[in-house]
């Protein structure tokens, strides 16, 4: 096992994804092709021809109670505007998607026994450690497990086109506010959580994600205490950029951020962990509700052999408008692959709760990847 994780862990140079104008017939939306003027051909078309929105180079400190309110009105009404910089913005859900949201990256075919985008994935979000991280540890199992199967059948109800595929998203490194013994501000669960959640899963023939909360640690020594649980076919990979601190900052304090070369990182050993254990194609899943979160978006390697798939989970909360708002902003402004996003289960974060039919209403493209929290 030691020479396999030597072997996956060095990294390969990742060529850049490659925009380019999609034709009328390749604008789907919920499923449907979506009719467009000429007109609207036109516009995109001086978007392109335009200079690209500007990125962060690098992340700027921000105060997280700014950012992360707890659900107060300012955090439902306030956040889409302070992010977008308008009173109104936001606020018409149901307004025409702009131009430059049928501008995407050319996707590689998906090989045949990939997960996307023939199906969705629905995911429970946490740690059975908490009941304070997120539905999967909040729940007693046999209820939680059944509300999860529910869903799922609401979705493919909802989708009949894309199946649903329930999934446990558990964080298995979870970034503290206490240094620890190593100084590195994060908690490594062992066998005894993980064992326990893909034992669930197993049982119903389910998904299961690892989710990597860094702290002060890297993605590349979190990862490689994770490659014998990678290894097995039903298992995938999530990071987190707002707990992945930088500069010594402490998690809880600031929102973190992470360089689209960490995520190449963890692309390129997935890529080298399909080929040679002769794995069914993985998924990575980024979280991301900031600009500064996510640097160097577009420099994300999109596998052209479709060994990994690459997910960006939009996870800021709010009204079903202040969602679209920050959707516009961090996923359409800066498309990788395939898109997701997170659904919070109080009203204190979404107010309302969106349904399945909501959803695929309002977002473009339509998520492939939902996780409840």
């Amino acid at each position: 096992m030691l020479s396999l994780s030597l072997f996956l862990l060095q990294a390969p140079a990742a060529p850049l994804p490659r925009l380019h104008l999609t034709q009328p017939a390749e604008w789907v939306d919920a499923g449907h092709v979506v009719p467009f003027a000429l007109r609207v051909l036109a516009r995109a078309r001086a978007v392109i021809a335009t200079a690209p929105p500007p990125e962060p180079p690098a992340a700027r400190p921000r105060d997280i109670r700014l950012w992360r309110p707890m659900g107060t009105e300012f955090a439902v009404a306030g956040m889409s505007r302070l992010l977008l910089g308008g009173s109104g913005v936001g606020r018409r859900p149901h307004e025409v998607v702009p131009p430059i949201a049928r501008i995407w990256p050319t996707l590689p075919d998906p090989r045949a026994d990939a997960l996307l985008p023939t199906h969705r994935i629905i995911a429970f979000y946490g740690n059975p450690k908490s009941t304070r991280m997120g539905i999967l540890g909040e729940l007693p199992p046999d209820q939680m497990l059944a509300r999860l199967e529910q869903l799922a059948a609401e979705w493919t109800a909802a989708d009949p086109g894309t199946p649903a595929l329930p999934a446990l998203h558990l964080i298995a490194t979870v970034a503290h506010g206490a240094p620890g013994a190593d100084g590195l501000y994060r908690i490594r669960h062992g066998p005894d959580v993980i064992d326990q959640v893909l034992g669930w899963a197993n049982s119903r023939g389910w998904l299961v994600f690892l989710d990597i909360q860094p702290g002060q640690s890297t993605v590349q020594s979190e990862l490689q205490r994770l490659l014998p649980y990678l290894a097995r076919p039903n298992v995938h990979l999530a990071l987190d950029p707002e707990f992945a601190m930088k500069d010594g900052r402490l998690p809880g304090r600031y929102i973190g951020t992470m360089d689209a070369a960490e995520v190449n990182y963890a692309v390129g050993v997935l890529q080298r962990m399909v080929d040679s254990l002769h794995l069914p194609p993985k998924v990575i899943v980024v979280h991301r509700f900031t600009h500064d979160m996510l640097t160097n978006a577009r420099q994300i390697h999109v596998d052209p052999r479709g060994r990994v798939q690459v997910v960006i989970d939009m996870d800021g909360f709010g009204t079903p408008g202040g969602k679209l708002g920050i959707w516009r902003q961090v996923i359409l402004r800066w498309p990788v692959q395939y898109t997701g996003l997170k659904i919070f289960t109080k009203r204190r974060n979404d107010d309302p709760m969106m349904a399945p039919a909501d959803v695929l209403e309002r977002f473009w493209p339509a998520p492939l990847y939902i996780q409840y929290q």
